[in-house]
């Protein structure tokens, strides 16, 4: 095996790219370590251009069962299958942080597979992006590389890199994932505790010094390996546009463009001038690329919509900058049926959230490569988002899950997992589904906005309402005349001229330069996300944004607030009753039973739904209509302490010669001896006593055994009588 390795000290570790042959038919790849965790990363790209209108990038996170050293998978099937949520997750931070450095214009077939080797107590998805980018540098693919990935977390301090456990100490108020090059960001992901955007901004700011530490240290290994290896960047030419379309567009449709897309709310004029466009050109030019005009439409509108919001702050609704769409929302009222409900309206963005209650037991468990090496996880709180095709007005595929829909149930369960409360306060198993039934922009942060008033209004004792908002931008290198906002790019060499826009809909989502998600309470942030179509965006700019977004997230907050001002005092009538109760720790087998027949004996006696037992003795009860109820008490009568002179009217359950067995509670049995059932001498116990007469007892002892000895006669000295 030919071999050579490149080292640099990140976070207090050494992280190392390995060049070998182990790999040697993709057009390149790496394999990265961080401490005992290893990525293999390949970059190929396909030989023909597809004939297709987009850019054919794949990026494919593939998790190992072997690299966590353990067999995982269920009994009957061991081996890997479809990718976890967390791989898939793993592989979008990949991928949206490489995505904006192609030229769209490729038709060749690219993909990039990130295969886990080994994980130990670091994450690899921050390593994933950084073998992603060496992979592509050392390859003769097209590619504006390369780009760097830090994580960073913050207790008192700002952690570079913490690992799985240092992430999850109870002090640690946000941990944030941020990609970028040249002094740009260009993919952010956070998970926080009600961080403040000031902690946000110089976390970033940090981040932005060692990842260009790393970009540094990857373009000198890439300019040494590719020549060495005497490689040269292929060059893939940009499709020539049929002669005479630019003056058929500027001709027919430039003068009256203007008027469609600046029309209102919607699509519906955008896509009239679309096919009035199209058809002309069909028709003037009947042998022209009909793609590459297409493509001359959406850059002409691409340019019109930077043109009027830098310059002139227009917006194709009307809105200004800061404007949010028309509000609407309502907690409950759909059905008595569902546990909680939540109704978000925001323009055409119309999101559904509905919860359902459960039981400790309906938790998930997650046995994955990456969850083994945290001990397993069990999640209590679930968030599912569903994007049927219909909410675009279009047919489609119903059934399963993409990775899009993934993507957005995972950002609106981290902006809301700050907020549920713990298991002790709250023992319920969590599930809320939000439907986006309608879609114009950001039925992610519609989510969370619907997730909160369904929480609301099904009783569930959240911390504080949580709200989301999408901020949008458009910005272009500064222009020689003035404008009204500017920032320098890396060291002065570029500056660019930009416009916020909050609440992005339609064509400002499609032709915008960044998707800048923002989800908190009113004390600060639980979570963001940032997607860029550009190579980044400069920290100057991301501050201002934080800030529209705090002012939008609040003006949602007053209306979630003014509807249902907190969570309703009582859970629905439907969702199930939860009793816990505690026992010795002692006392676990004995509920149980060998091979759970105790257990089971008493879920089929009382008619619980669930009785899930934690470690520490703690016994969480589920069920409905009183069986909750019964199935504690019979625990308890199971597990209580026993004192002497207690009595109780207990049921004959064996009659032997030298007295009778009773049992008294549950299945707590203690013995009658023959001298303590009568205040008379008796010869036979059968003569007096059968199985299953009702008696009184007493409790006469509880030896060193914890056996206990009942006495009937102390009980009532007259209850048998002689024969």
């Amino acid at each position: 095996m030919n071999s050579k390795q490149y080292t640099l000290e990140v976070g207090g570790k050494t992280l190392i790219a390995e060049f070998n042959d182990l790999a040697e038919q993709a057009n390149g790849s790496v394999m990265m370590r961080y401490g005992n965790t290893v990525v293999l990363a390949t970059a190929v790209m396909g030989k023909e251009q597809k004939d297709i209108d987009f850019f054919p990038l794949t990026v494919e996170y593939e998790e190992r069962f072997y690299a966590s050293g353990k067999i995982l998978g269920s009994r009957f099937i061991r081996r890997e299958g479809r990718p976890s949520d967390e791989a898939i997750l793993s592989g979008r931070i990949v991928d949206r942080t490489i995505r904006p450095l192609f030229d769209h214009h490729i038709r060749n077939e690219i993909q990039i597979v990130l295969t886990v080797l080994s994980i130990d107590e670091d994450d690899p998805d921050t390593i994933s992006v950084i073998a992603a980018s060496l992979a592509l540098g050392v390859s003769n693919i097209p590619w504006n590389g390369p780009v760097s990935a830090i994580r960073i977390s913050k207790n008192e301090n700002f952690h570079i890199n913490p690992n799985y456990k240092q992430r999850e100490e109870a002090n640690v108020s946000f941990d944030l994932v941020a990609c970028g090059k040249d002094g740009l960001i260009n993919m952010i992901e956070v998970g926080g505790k009600e961080a403040s955007e000031e902690d946000i901004d110089k976390a970033l700011a940090k981040a932005g010094e060692e990842i260009e530490k790393i970009q540094k240290w990857q373009k000198e290994i890439i300019e040494e390996v590719t020549k060495e290896r005497n490689i040269v960047k292929k060059i893939i030419p940009k499709p020539i546009m049929t002669p005479g379309t630019k003056e058929l567009f500027d001709r027919d449709i430039a003068s009256r463009f203007p008027v469609y897309v600046f029309s209102g709310p919607g699509k519906e004029k955008i896509a009239e001038i679309n096919d009035i466009w199209i058809k002309i050109f069909k028709e003037k030019i009947p042998d022209g690329n009909v793609s590459l005009a297409q493509e001359l439409f959406d850059e002409e509108m691409n340019n019109l919509l930077h043109k009027e919001a830098i310059e002139n702050g227009k917006r194709p609704d009307g809105r200004t900058a800061d404007e949010i769409r028309p509000l609407f929302v309502k907690a409950g009222g759909v059905s008595p049926i569902v546990h909680g409900c939540g109704i978000f309206y925001r323009g055409a963005t119309h999101v559904l959230s509905v919860l359902t209650l459960g039981g400790p037991g309906d938790a998930q468990e997650i046995d994955g490569m990456e969850e083994s090496k945290k001990g397993g996880e069990s999640k209590r709180f679930m968030h599912h988002y569903n994007f049927p095709p219909f909410s675009t007005g279009e047919t489609g595929r119903i059934g399963g899950t993409n990775r899009r829909m993934i993507g957005h149930g995972a950002l609106a369960e981290k902006a809301l997992l700050p907020i549920i409360p713990s298991k002790e306060d709250f023992p319920y198993t969590i599930r809320v589904v939000s439907e986006a039934f309608s879609s114009n922009g950001s039925t992610s942060m519609g989510s969370v906005c619907g997730s909160t008033l369904a929480l609301m209004d099904g009783g569930v004792p959240i911390k504080s309402p949580v709200a989301g908002i999408a901020s949008g931008l458009m910005m272009r290198e500064r222009k020689a005349r003035l404008v009204e906002k500017f920032v320098d790019g890396i060291s002065g060499s570029k500056r660019y001229e930009y416009k916020i826009l909050t609440d992005i809909q339609g064509p400002e989502d499609y032709h915008g330069d960044m998707d800048f998600k923002v989800a908190g309470t009113r004390r600060g942030i639980t979570a963001i996300q940032m997607d860029v179509k550009v190579n980044g965006i400069p920290l100057k700019i991301l501050e201002e944004a934080f800030e529209k977004a705090k002012v939008a997230r609040i003006q949602i907050l007053d209306l979630i607030e003014k509807e249902i001002p907190k969570p309703r005092k009582d859970i629905s009538p439907n969702a199930p009753k939860i009793l816990t109760i505690s026992i010795k720790q002692d006392q676990i087998g004995l509920i149980i039973g060998t091979g759970g027949k105790t257990i089971k004996e008493i879920k089929d006696k009382t008619g619980v739904e669930d009785i899930s037992i934690e470690d520490d003795g703690t016994i969480f009860i589920t069920g409905k209509n009183g069986t909750a109820e019964k199935a504690k008490e019979v625990i308890y009568n199971m597990t209580r302490d026993y004192r002497v002179g207690e009595r109780f009217e207990g049921e004959v359950v064996k009659v032997l010669d030298f007295g009778v067995f009773v049992r008294i509670t549950g299945n707590i049995e203690g013995l009658v001896h023959i001298s303590e059932i009568a205040t008379f001498r008796i010869d036979r116990v059968s003569d007096y006593i059968k199985e299953g007469m009702k008696v009184p007892v007493i409790i006469k002892e509880i030896d060193e055994k914890k056996r206990i000895n009942l006495s009937i006669k102390q009980a009532d000295p007259n209850f048998i009588k002689r024969k």
